[in-house]
């Protein structure tokens, strides 16, 4: 491997910040590629079994808090987020997704997933299964190297 011939991480993280600067919702982005960031961060959240309380949404999102309040107000003005009571702790407040944020996400998911087909065009179903899975292992990896001390 030399300079001119990056390693899989190099590639890997590449691919991340390419798609980073990419619309998630395949509109302009913007404040649109926000509301999408933050539901869909309560959504993994949710789906892991974990409060979406601002700090989990700050740390999902890799923000501050302070960023990720504002995300959640914003995405709650415009009805796609509610707050509520933590249902294991009375004292904290938990973001959940509205039926209106839950369309919102499932369009951006469709985008998703259409252009996952795009760039995978010419693969074999077999291929894109094994990507599929090899992308769940990095990402249950990810959060297994979260919990280490």
């Amino acid at each position: 491997m030399t300079a001119h011939d990056p390693g899989p991480g190099q590639v890997l993280f590449h691919f991340v910040r390419h798609w980073s600067r990419r619309s998630v919702a395949g509109e302009t982005g913007g404040e649109q590629g926000r509301l999408v960031l933050v539901c869909d961060a309560v959504d993994a959240l949710g789906r892991r079994g974990v409060s979406a309380t601002i700090n989990a949404i700050a740390h999902e999102v890799g923000i501050d808090q302070s960023g990720a309040s504002r995300l959640v107000t914003n995405a709650t003005v415009v009805g796609h987020l509610d707050m509520a009571v933590a249902a294991v702790d009375g004292r904290r407040r938990e973001a959940r997704l509205t039926p209106s944020g839950r369309a919102m996400l499932e369009q951006a998911h469709h985008w998703q997933e259409e252009v996952f087909a795009r760039l995978t065009a010419g693969w074999s179903d077999r291929r894109r299964r094994d990507f599929r899975q090899a992308m769940t292992d990095l990402m249950e990896r990810s959060y297994l190297m979260d919990a280490e001390p």
